[in-house]
């Protein structure tokens, strides 16, 4: 028998493998849909996982199936169950039936023969509210306090699967075990199993660690957990820092969003990651955790070099500190990629200045892509910094970014592209801010 389910893609992008994932919040499950290509088994420990075959019959379909149905949203037929499921996330988290919410839950499903008009009119009919909660008493029976430990030797291989539910025992465990791979969302690692073809022998999951997925404010600053998906972190962050809100809608879609942690971009060090250069133009600080304590640096001293990353032996990311805008502060990120959605950066960039009296102060210009790490462009900011801010210097700061960065040829973007990108997204700032219709930061003490 055939699933409804499939594996398309393999790497988190076509949707084809959409189901919706349930967790118990606050005593209620919350449903968020997800990719099962990149899920890993372990990670769904007291969790609940709807197919397609759950939904309905052929002689009683669910509603979103037989809209589907009825309004021609299928063909081939191969997408239709990551379709179907994406919607029902949709309707089930209670989110209400915008074109924007729509488009923003079927970004991660790509269907190369129906197209999107029947899909989202289908979309557009489906009834209001959100699905029954029937097994919250049941996934609350599931839960336990103590951490898990998985063997097992897999054609002569021995691998281990461990669940720490506290920061002390992840500590131990990444002492005990250093090179073992630590797990988060898996938007990433995943791909290192279904692509790369690669035998992990030990994997720690960080997703039950309570005081890694929570959020929390003081009055100057925003604290965000490594654990913290990006569908979570958008809703913290955005309302300080507009800019942030709308490039982090664009990294990957919802399925990604819904498992890819914020701490998990900033750990793996990519150079082209979207979420470093946005937190160091804001002059975020990351707390890294071992047995021996924390401590506190700045975000941009983590990257050394490509691949080489200011992390001790037996040290995690813990958590992000966040500072929230000043009442004199312009925030601006802007990032550059082929498609809108579930695409990898040609150029990501984060600017931000305090203004008083049109000069320009406390300059901070990020990039991500132009190096071998993400980088802040000191050059083009001593240009800005204790001067007018005019389009005359905003110029010879574009001209400062070839003393930054020296950007490579690779297959998202020429060298000669990113430079001028890079210069470009300055003047774009500038521009924007001149215009007075740009989305500025919600200021601290506003």
């Amino acid at each position: 028998m055939q699933t409804g389910t499939k594996e398309g893609c393999a790497e988190g992008d076509c949707g084809a493998c959409t189901v919706v994932l349930g967790e118990l919040v606050d005593g209620k499950i919350r449903c968020r849909s997800v990719n099962t290509c990149i899920l890993f088994m372990g990670t769904l420990d007291g969790k609940e996982i709807r197919t397609v075959e759950s939904l309905g019959t052929p002689n009683a379909p669910h509603e979103i199936q037989k809209l589907v149905a009825e309004k021609h949203g299928s063909q081939c037929g191969f997408c239709t169950p990551g379709i179907v499921m994406s919607l029902v996330a949709l309707q089930a988290d209670g989110m209400s039936k915008t074109r924007e919410n729509i488009d923003e839950a079927l970004a991660g499903n790509l269907c190369r023969c129906t197209g999107y008009g029947p899909i989202i009119d289908a979309a557009m009919a489906m009834g209001p509210g959100a699905q029954p909660d029937n097994n919250s008493e049941q996934l609350a029976t599931l839960q336990h306090d103590e951490m898990i430990k998985l063997s097992a030797t897999i054609y002569g291989i021995d691998k281990r699967f461990y669940i720490p539910k506290t920061l002390e025992q992840l500590a131990e465990l990444t002492t005990e075990h250093p090179d073992a791979t630590l797990l988060a969302g898996g938007t990433d690692i995943g791909l290192w199993v279904t692509k790369h073809h690669k035998t992990l022998h030990t994997i720690i999951y960080l997703g039950n660690v309570a005081e890694l997925s929570t959020t929390s404010q003081t009055e100057d600053a925003v604290h965000i957990g490594a654990g913290v998906k990006y569908t979570d972190a958008i809703t913290k962050l955005g309302v300080f820092y507009p800019h942030m809100d709308t490039v982090i809608r664009r990294i990957g879609a919802a399925q990604v969003r819904n498992l890819g942690t914020i701490g998990g971009n900033i750990a793996n060090g990519s150079p082209i990651g979207d979420m470093p250069p946005l937190l160091i133009a804001a002059g975020a600080k990351l707390v890294l955790q071992s047995l021996e304590g924390e401590r506190t640096i700045s975000l941009e001293d983590y990257f050394i070099d490509y691949g080489k990353q200011d992390l001790r032996k037996g040290e995690i990311v813990k958590s992000i500190i966040v500072p929230k805008p000043g009442i004199h502060q312009n925030y601006y990120a802007y990032k550059i990629s082929k498609r809108f959605e579930s695409d990898i950066s040609a150029v990501c960039m984060a600017m931000s200045f305090d203004l008083v009296d049109g000069v320009c102060s406390t300059v901070r210009i990020a990039y991500g892509g132009m190096a071998a790490t993400p980088k802040r462009a000191a050059a083009a900011e001593k240009i800005l910094e204790g001067n007018d801010w005019t389009e005359k210097n905003i110029r010879s700061a574009m001209g400062a970014l070839s003393a930054d960065f020296t950007p490579i040829d690779d297959m998202r973007a020429t060298k000669n592209y990113r430079m001028q990108v890079a210069q470009n997204l300055i003047l774009k700032a500038f521009l924007e801010d001149r215009s007075g219709n740009a989305l500025h930061v919600l200021g601290a003490n506003a």
